[in-house]
């Protein structure tokens, strides 16, 4: 099964309600802004980091408009110093490649390894927007929903104010 279609049977089979629409392939959040609709979600940038001795792993949520330099978010979080996750680490954990990470890969994290952090900002919106772990489409989904899905997938999550 691809994974888009493992995320939209994960989705359906719980319940969770999501629209999703099909798009050009888009690596990059500045590729990615050709091909938003405006549907009033927020676009969000999904960062997918590892601490210094590599044994912990962190999903990190904020909205696709803002940037962050990487010591900004170190400190915000406050688990050390942080690196980009390799694209294996990305693999083993998410079930992902680069360009296509998204909260939707924590099904594929039966371990549960990967905590996410939120930035407190999505609180405050109606939907999200988010890649199906497949960057060639959106998902739309309510707040809600997004969290009735964090609450099923069972990773350990939290919002934090990252700006």
């Amino acid at each position: 099964m691809d994974r888009k279609a493992a995320v939209y049977e994960y989705l359906a089979s719980r319940g969770i309600e999501y629209e999703s629409y099909e798009h050009p392939a888009a690596p990059t959040i500045e590729i990615a802004k050709e091909y938003w609709r405006n549907d009033g979600s927020m676009h969000c940038k999904n960062l997918f980091f590892r601490n210094k001795k590599g044994n912990r792993h962190y999903l990190v949520l904020l909205d696709g408009e803002q940037n962050m330099a990487i010591h900004d978010m170190e400190a915000r979080l406050h688990q050390g110093k942080l690196t980009f996750a390799s694209p294996e680490r990305m693999e083993r954990y998410l079930g992902l490649c680069p360009g296509s990470v998204s909260p939707f890969g924590l099904i594929n994290d039966a371990e549960h390894h990967v905590h996410v952090f939120i930035d407190s900002n999505i609180e405050n919106v109606s939907s999200l927007s988010f890649h199906p772990n497949d960057n060639t489409a959106t998902v739309v989904i309510s707040l809600p929903e997004f969290l009735k899905y964090m609450e099923g997938v069972g990773n350990s999550y939290e919002f934090i104010d990252l700006y």
